[in-house]
């Protein structure tokens, strides 16, 4: 259980999205905060992609079980399982993308927010 002082929720839930992501070796793995930008849609968008929609879903199923697992919480919308080429879970505060690579480049979703602070992490 990922336990932290002084952390609100939302920040909480996009550390452990990051966990996840990295248990199943998520590539590229970016977290945007949002939270300073005056047309945020939420607090962090959480980012990473695979190379296979194999690999997608199973980003996927870590990041919901982690973030169910140490905070009871469950995604308010899940879109994109059917194909496994962009899965989104929608956290409210925090938005999870898991992309096939050529996707994540073809949206180039950091780009389009790219006044954000950024913050990279390594794979498991």
């Amino acid at each position: 259980m990922v336990k932290k002082k002084n952390v609100n929720l939302s920040t909480l839930l996009s550390e452990i999205a990051v966990n996840g992501m990295q248990e199943k070796k998520g590539k590229d793995i970016v977290r945007l905060d949002l939270r300073e930008l005056k047309s945020s849609v939420s607090d962090y968008f959480i980012i990473c992609h695979a190379d296979s929609a194999t690999h997608v879903k199973a980003i996927a199923d870590s990041v919901e079980d982690e973030i169910y697992k140490n905070t009871k919480t469950d995604p308010w919308q899940k879109e994109g399982q059917a194909s496994g080429d962009w899965i989104v879970l929608d956290y409210f505060d925090v938005v999870v993308h898991i992309f096939k690579t050529d996707k994540r480049e073809f949206y180039g979703i950091e780009d389009l927010w790219g006044d954000a602070q950024s913050t990279s992490y390594q794979s498991a």
